[in-house]
């Protein structure tokens, strides 16, 4: 009677700790560039393709393909239009580096402005030699600005969801307030609710 009434509690206290909270204990490195379907939620796949896609656009257009001196921009506020918490500094980090590697523009890094200011203070104390002293002024001016919206619509049907996204990305001239460049990239996934059980 005590080997059962043991067997019993052991066997229990298993399957109460098999319902209870779960953890993440063992992980491994994944390939990056391999799809990322885990959810339903913006991915780290959705962010490769939609810049990839804006960056073969823009670096083929006339603007920049045909510029006679390499374009300065300047990379601004990505709108995000959707119910779900995305970094889209992230994604607009992305372009500018891509954008940067293509080698068919240059960058100007917008959020060092500060730094750079603190940097023009420090040197003009005496602690930098003149000769290797940077001064105000000679900073170049961006030609145009990117910035663009990140939108998404989400359908519900019984077990089927569908989630679209469409980013776009506008190439605005400085100097004219035209925009030089503008494009879409869509994305739809599909997914199937079930079950989860204990």
């Amino acid at each position: 009677m005590k080997k059962v009434l043991l067997t019993t509690v052991v066997v229990s206290i298993f399957g109460l700790s098999a319902c209870g909270p779960k953890a993440f204990v063992k992980g491994q490195y994944d390939d990056v560039t391999k799809e990322n379907l885990l959810n339903d939620q913006w991915s780290e796949t959705d962010m490769q393709v939609v810049v990839k896609a804006m960056v073969d656009s823009l670096v083929q257009h006339p603007s920049i393909s045909n510029a006679k001196k390499l374009p300065i921009v300047i990379v601004t506020n990505l709108q995000n239009k959707t119910s779900e918490h995305i970094d889209t500094q992230s994604i607009m980090d992305m372009v500018r580096v891509e954008l940067t590697n293509s080698g068919k523009v240059a960058f100007i890094d917008k959020e060092a402005r500060q730094d750079i200011s603190d940097e023009y203070d420090y040197q003009n104390t005496g602690t930098v030699s003149a000769e290797t002293k940077k001064t105000p002024g000679g900073q170049i001016g961006a030609d145009f600005i990117i910035n663009g919206r990140l939108d998404a619509i989400v359908q519900e049907v019984g077990k089927d969801k569908s989630v679209f996204y469409k980013i776009t990305l506008n190439l605005t001239n400085l100097k004219t307030s035209v925009i030089t460049w503008t494009n879409h990239k869509q994305i739809r996934k599909t997914f199937k609710k079930k079950s989860i059980g204990l």
